[in-house]
């Protein structure tokens, strides 16, 4: 019995000594009563203390708040798998499409061929054009845009840009974005490097300039001229393509727009409806596999 209650007296001491510690802080805290001070006075002015405090609490919070939703916003897009950036080399998604790319580097031969093509099976793609390509054809740039197709950045020298420092790799983006908008009054978002060099900072720097780095996971191998038959099989028995791959094809390989309409042909016998890569992709909450897939999260 006497245990028991010398463990009471000790709780009602520790108990004791909180209170007083907590009066100590409060006492530290709240203002002081001045002299000759009423005592209705007083509590007015704790009253107002204690307002004042609840407003730069409530502030403190939103500012809190604030952080914590920024840092969710920041989290939502990520290219970083395993601490490398990777770009976009296919979408995952349950619908049977897929994006058909040219990239426009040099010659402009087949340009008007490719166009007249795709408006005859209402089919619409991205064109990754460098910045010698814009200057050198404005009318097709021009004609590009204005048959619904999407503008895309392939740099201004056409360089690896791996090999190029921050700065450069800059230059090599904006350059040609400029050219385009004062030509055309589009804002290109989308960024295809050349030869598909890139390393953490080519993807960086394309995200910090508004760009979507965007790779290919089915290669037409068009640029090689092995030929029309070679193009059309290249493409449609690769072991890659499927709802959502990325298609690469150049519009000045040789024989690419002859190619092009039994390809687009059989694509569509296989069930898939050709997009833009601007159809194709998510623009946040997204994140990539290690294949480079965009994957919704």
């Amino acid at each position: 019995m006497n245990q028991y209650l010398e463990k009471y007296i000790r709780r009602g001491k520790k108990r004791e000594k909180t209170n007083r510690g907590l009066r100590d802080l409060l006492r530290g805290i709240l203002p002081e009563r001045k002299e000759g001070q009423s005592g209705e006075e007083y509590a007015k002015q704790r009253m107002l203390w204690g307002l004042k405090c609840g407003v730069y609490a409530l502030a403190m919070l939103a500012v809190v708040r604030g952080v914590l939703v920024t840092a969710k916003a920041n989290i939502s897009v990520s290219n970083s798998v395993n601490g490398k950036e990777l770009p976009i080399y296919c979408v995952e998604t349950a619908e049977p499409k897929v994006a058909l790319t040219f990239d426009a580097a040099w010659g402009n031969e087949d340009t008007a061929k490719i166009l007249e093509i795709l408006k005859k099976h209402d089919v619409h793609v991205t064109f990754f054009m460098t910045g010698g390509w814009v200057e050198s054809y404005p009318d097709d740039v021009r004609a590009i845009l204005a048959a619904g197709h999407d503008l895309g950045n392939h740099s201004e020298n056409h360089k690896n840009m791996s090999r190029l420092s921050d700065d450069v790799k800059k230059d090599e983006l904006m350059k040609v974005h400029e050219k385009v908008r004062d030509l055309t009054g589009y804002e290109m978002f989308l960024f295809r490097p050349p030869y598909g060099d890139y390393d953490n900072a080519v993807v960086n720097v394309a995200k910090d300039c508004g760009y979507f780095a965007i790779q290919w996971d089915v290669d037409s191998l068009d640029w090689k001229d092995y030929g029309v038959d070679s193009i059309i099989k290249t493409v449609t028995e690769h072991k890659h393509l499927g709802n959502g791959s990325i298609i690469l094809c150049h519009n000045g390989a040789k024989f690419t727009a002859q190619a092009l309409d039994t390809l687009i042909t059989k694509l569509k016998d296989k069930g898939y409806t050709i997009v833009p890569v601007s159809e194709l992709i998510y623009r946040d909450k997204y994140h990539l596999n290690h294949e480079g897939r965009q994957i919704k999260n």
